[in-house]
């Protein structure tokens, strides 16, 4: 049994992200393995909750995105430390005792790689055999590893539900060549409900499940159904070519009403630039897995963001107001809209 990582380890490890230092970081880590904690504790015990404060700090505008950046490079060079002192468990899922063959990658246009990584250490640890893609990986080189490699099984991480119609297009890229998707991320909503919408064969909410869904059954069976309505599919399509006139007008009418943001030397210009984007992916997402609560989940995140930053909330309003002028004619796109908008009237 091994030992269990203390309140004393965990706050060191949270000053030497706060420092970005990778050093010291990736030194804790290996010396509590040396010590005789499991390395998968050490990686879901110590570097995930950390990493889940890393967020929460930038969410709440205690730390810039620099910092946040700097402190999830310490939590990567931590992970690899630890990957470089232990070996994987001799033994994977099969009745004949040889691993599976797993490859792991982050939905296109995702950047949060860190939970994927986690991911793939500890499947790895558990005696899988791991190919791990990265961050950002579009259908193209995902179809080619596929051919190339011929993987069992591709476990695909979402973190941002805004990225859930490109998680979709690589889910569907699998299946030509019979290759089951495991399916993970706070990108698929709770308890992986659009997981399931978007035909992903399992969800596992962590790592540990992923492990246990994969020894029950290897490889593991294609039952993903999708149910995506073509209608919103469509829709979705339709506003993809739209995309970059919408996001030039919502910019021009928010600077218009409020010309404090016009400035492109504020600190809050690229801010507030880039929660456009994500708003409009966000409402299109809604849109795409036919579902209000997809939007309403990042008005409330975006509301609290702005809030933290002494930015005031009704932006969103004033933002909302575009996209219901361009959109009269998607009626799915102002069902969503209208459901936004009374969401920030009651909250906001």
């Amino acid at each position: 049994m091994s030992l269990a990582i203390t309140a004393d380890a965990r706050a060191a490890f949270d000053r030497h992200l706060a420092h970005g230092d990778e050093a010291a970081a990736a030194g804790l880590a290996v010396r509590l393995v040396e010590d005789g904690v499991s390395a998968e504790d050490v990686l879901l015990d110590l570097v995930g909750p950390a990493q889940v404060t890393v967020g929460a700090r930038w969410a709440a505008g205690e730390w810039t995105v620099a910092q946040e950046h700097a402190a999830t490079h310490v939590s990567e060079q931590a992970i690899a430390a630890v990957s470089a002192v232990t070996a994987a468990v001799p033994h994977g899922p099969r009745a004949d005792g040889t691993a599976g063959g797993v490859l792991v990658a982050c939905s296109d246009g995702e950047w949060h790689v860190l939970p994927a990584r986690i991911l793939s250490e500890v499947l790895r640890l558990r005696g899988h055999d791991v190919r791990f893609l990265g961050g950002h990986v579009p259908e193209a080189r995902l179809v080619s590893e596929l051919h190339q490699t011929g993987p069992d099984l591709v476990a695909l991480s979402c973190t941002l539900p805004m990225r859930l119609p490109l998680a979709h297009r690589l889910i569907q890229a699998c299946r030509p060549v019979g290759v089951p998707v495991l399916a993970g991320g706070t990108g698929f909503g709770p308890d992986g409900i659009w997981a399931r919408t978007l035909g992903a064969d399992l969800y596992a909410a962590d790592a540990p499940t992923a492990d246990e869904l994969l020894r029950r059954q290897w490889p593991p069976p294609l039952a993903g159904r999708p149910s995506i309505d073509p209608a919103c599919a469509e829709a979705y399509a339709q506003f993809v070519r739209r995309r970059s006139e919408l996001l030039h007008r919502v910019v021009a009418r928010l600077h218009e009403r409020h010309p404090a943001l016009r400035d492109p030397t504020d600190h809050e210009y690229d801010t507030t630039t880039a929660n456009l984007s994500n708003l409009l992916d966000s409402l299109a997402a809604a849109v795409f897995v036919d579902d209000t609560q997809l939007f309403t989940d990042f008005l409330s995140f975006a509301t609290a963001f702005l809030t933290a930053r002494s930015l005031p909330p009704d932006h969103l309003g004033t933002v909302l107001e575009t996209p219901a002028e361009l959109l009269r004619d998607a009626p799915l796109f102002m069902g969503q809209l209208d459901t936004g908008r009374g969401w920030l009237a009651n909250n906001a």
